[in-house]
């Protein structure tokens, strides 16, 4: 009964007091908050978190625009009369032509079909890099 409890007061996150008493013995384990001393950083609180950039998406963005120029010039390139089939008249012009469209057609299949499996590697890419890179709790 003789023992009296001092209440102790809360301890701030800011530099502390040269006539302090020793701190509690799980206050030294503690890691040190906020930045180390010799960082550039002056403010009083934590630096504000950085930007994030968004160049995955970005990327994509001008993959997207790359691909669609790509198919819309395949598939232009196809239309008129080709040079090879000048000077042809009648079922020789048609079979020509005709010829020269299905090799369009299956040029710009194959874009597509390049297109479609960028975009599903980029795909996979950024789901392994976001998980690769998410945070803890």
């Amino acid at each position: 009964m003789g023992r009296q409890h001092r209440a102790q007061e809360p301890q701030s996150w800011g530099p502390r007091s040269p006539q302090g008493s020793e701190p509690p013995p799980d206050a030294r384990s503690a890691p040190q908050q906020g930045p180390p001393p010799n960082s550039s950083y002056q403010g009083g609180t934590t630096p504000p978190p950085k930007k994030r950039r968004r160049v995955f998406l970005w990327l994509f963005l001008a993959l997207q625009i790359a691909f669609l120029i790509w198919v819309i010039a395949g598939a232009a390139s196809g239309s008129g009369t080709p040079a090879e089939c000048r000077g042809r008249t009648g079922d020789a012009l048609k079979l020509c032509e005709d010829a020269s469209d299905v090799g369009t057609t299956i040029g710009v299949g194959l874009i597509i079909a390049l297109w479609a499996a960028v975009d599903v590697i980029l795909g996979f890419t950024y789901v392994v890099y976001r998980l690769a890179t998410r945070r803890t709790r």
